[in-house]
């Protein structure tokens, strides 16, 4: 493993951040992407205690960005192995209070964004007959009041992975959808916190199942898999 490369979007902070520390710590070479360099910089001073991190500033909303990430860790490693799909964004409101920019950034960056990444990367990944993984959403099967755009981003990806799957087994490659449900994280602007502790999975168990599914043997894929608390809240 010592050897493998893996690029992660989102990688700064929450369910990125477990992933990487977890690769990290089985030997892996770990790209983490941001939005902004100062957020990649700060995350990878973090996880460089734990093995090779790169830290890359690019925005799942552009495709340049995307290929240039791409570029980077090709010079950097000369190989790409896995690719975790995690950059996303939430807003939630009733349908006629949504507003359209919001619309836009959550398919954009949950959808689009996901289909730019491994888009840029997938030439890469047949070459390793690597794996494919996206963070979709328990939101990407079940729907709820409010969640018009974000239920659409989730459903679409969960959809669109499947899709992708289908057409990248011919290549030795493995593309699997995560849905997990409440997450300690930072999403939609959320701080972490002893009450989460107490029932949500935490980023390293995501980081954990990712490491887990990377050591199932070649002639298995697990194509989809939903992950939730033990027990709900409260």
């Amino acid at each position: 493993m010592s050897t493998k490369v893996a690029l992660i979007t989102g990688g700064s902070k929450g369910i990125g951040f477990g992933i990487a520390e977890a690769l990290l710590k089985n030997g892996y070479q770990v790209a983490i992407t941001s939005r902004t360099i100062n957020a990649a910089n700060l995350a990878a001073s973090v996880l460089v205690a734990h093995g090779d991190v790169l830290a890359i500033e690019a925005d799942v909303k552009d495709y340049k960005s995307q290929q240039d990430a791409i570029n980077l860790i090709i010079e950097k490693w000369g190989r790409l192995d896995v690719l975790i799909a995690n950059a996303g964004v939430g807003h939630f409101a009733p349908v006629d209070e949504l507003d359209v920019e919001s619309w836009n950034e959550i398919i954009d960056t949950n959808l689009t964004g996901v289909f730019y990444s491994i888009k840029a990367s997938v030439e890469e990944i047949k070459k390793t007959k690597g794996t494919i993984f996206t963070i979709s959403s328990l939101a990407g099967t079940n729907f709820f009041a409010g969640g018009s755009a974000y239920n659409a981003s989730k459903f679409g990806l969960t959809g669109f992975t499947q899709s992708v799957m289908l057409d990248l087994r011919k290549y030795g490659v493995k593309v699997s959808t995560i849905m997990p449900g409440s997450v300690a994280s930072h999403f939609n602007d959320h701080s972490p916190n002893t009450e989460d502790d107490a029932w949500k999975i935490q980023p390293e168990d995501m980081g954990k199942l990712i490491v887990d599914l990377l050591a199932m043997p070649a002639r298995t894929l697990p194509s989809k898999i939903e992950i939730r608390p033990t027990t709900p809240k409260g």
